[in-house]
Formats: C-alpha cells, structure tokens, sequence
C-alpha cells in the first residue's frame, strides 16, 4: 500500500496536499484497491461550499457505489475533469492525476485532525 509520507489522511481513506491555504485531494491506495476497478467520477462544482464530512465526490467501481468526503471545510476551486473521460486514472495513480478536487480551505486547523502516513497506516492495518 502506497502512503506518501508527505501528505495528510482521513479516516473516510481521503488524502490531502496542502498548497499554501488550498488543499488537493482524492482517494488513498488502500480506498482504490478495496474499490477495484473505477468506471465513473462525479465531480462537485467548482464553487461549492463544502464542510468537513460533507459528501463531496461519487465514486463508481465495478464492485460498488462510494461517497468520497470533504477532509476539510471551504469552496472548491477546481475539479480534475481528466476523470470524466478516464475515472480510471483514480486507480492508475491516485496520488498522481488521479487527484480529484481542489479546495480553498476556511479552516486551515482542521488540517490538524487528519492523520500523518504513519498514523494512517496504523489506522488502516488495525481496522475490524
């Protein structure tokens, strides 16, 4: 399972890369793989407010229909609209152009309830 040491995680399996005040995120490796194949992304609009837990994007895997969550409060500012035409790209690279919305934050401490990939690893490995 891939976890890049330098970004934040949730316990929904969102991951987050702070960009100076805006965060860009998707879903982790582990969330990808439990999924399999992804056929379909719903994709917020840009403009959106969003609070922390808010349901944010639709996942659609071969297997089933999932919910991704907004990890942190504030307006979304841009969508990765590559998914439209190839959500499998959330499988191929979900750290990389599988990337999914873009949010400017309103509350940048909420940043400090996400999980370091240490932390994340943990939580994953000792689920029930």
């Amino acid at each position: 399972m891939e976890t890049p040491e330098e970004l934040l995680y949730s316990d929904q399996h969102e991951w987050v890369r702070n960009e100076d005040g805006e965060v860009r995120m998707g879903i982790t490796d582990f969330a990808q793989t439990e999924l399999t194949d992804i056929v379909f992304v719903e994709l917020p609009e840009v403009g959106r407010e969003v609070s922390k837990g808010d349901e944010l994007v639709v996942v659609e895997s071969v297997k089933a229909v999932s919910d991704v969550y907004a990890p942190v409060s504030g307006t979304v500012t841009a969508v990765n609209e590559a998914l439209e035409e190839a959500p499998e790209l959330v499988n191929q690279s979900p750290f990389g152009d599988g990337w999914m919305v873009k949010i400017k934050m309103s509350d940048p401490a909420e940043l400090d309830l996400l999980m370091s990939a240490g932390k994340y690893i943990d939580f994953v490995e000792n689920r029930d």
